[in-house]
């Protein structure tokens, strides 16, 4: 059987959001939900949410884990809440259809810059490499490959405002800025 350490990333990826027991080699076991496996290290970054209480973070190292096994499987309920944990509250304020206008402001400003872009439910995929998750800003993205991590997240850094022109992309003015449009003509 092939040891924690030397499985792929995409195994790895299969534990992601799933509730599961993790085994040390000191046979300590630990549960929580995946909230992300390093790819560098294999270190498995557990996430505990307990009603009317604060979420503990554990990190078991790659090297000490022996086994993994699943013991629920996760649901969109339960991405969300993990994901609430980490998002900076400024990102939690968004509303669905801000962040559906977000991501297809970011997809438009890739696909205008030859970036293969598409979408997988909230999700923007970038060549198989990388993915941006919601809201869609450089730290949201998401890659084992550092120069195309790096490359991505200067485009989106670098993505104009809503009110900069975007071929194929309408800004969507409120009722103040057409408004103050009108009266300057």
């Amino acid at each position: 059987m092939l040891q924690w350490i030397h499985r792929s990333p995409q195994h790895w990826h299969e534990f992601i959001n799933h509730e599961v027991c993790v085994t040390n080699r000191d046979q300590q076991r630990f549960e929580g939900r995946v909230f992300t496996v390093d790819p560098v290290s294999a270190s498995v970054v557990l996430v505990s949410v307990q009603e009317n209480e604060c979420p503990s973070v554990r990190v078991i190292l790659g090297h000490a884990v022996t086994d993994v096994q699943i013991l629920r499987r996760g649901t969109e309920e339960t991405e969300r809440q993990m994901k609430s944990v980490f998002l900076p509250d400024r990102a939690q304020d968004l509303s669905a259809e801000e962040l559906k206008s977000r991501r297809e402001s970011v997809r438009l400003w890739l696909e205008k810059n030859r970036v293969p872009v598409t979408e997988d439910g909230e999700l923007l995929c970038v060549a198989n490499a990388l993915t941006i998750s919601a809201p869609y800003r450089p730290g949201d993205c998401s890659s084992t490959n550092e120069i195309i991590l790096s490359r991505i997240q200067s485009l989106v850094e670098k993505l104009p405002s809503p009110e900069e022109n975007i071929p194929g992309h309408q800004a969507q003015l409120s009722r103040s800025n057409i408004t103050s449009v009108l009266q300057t003509q």
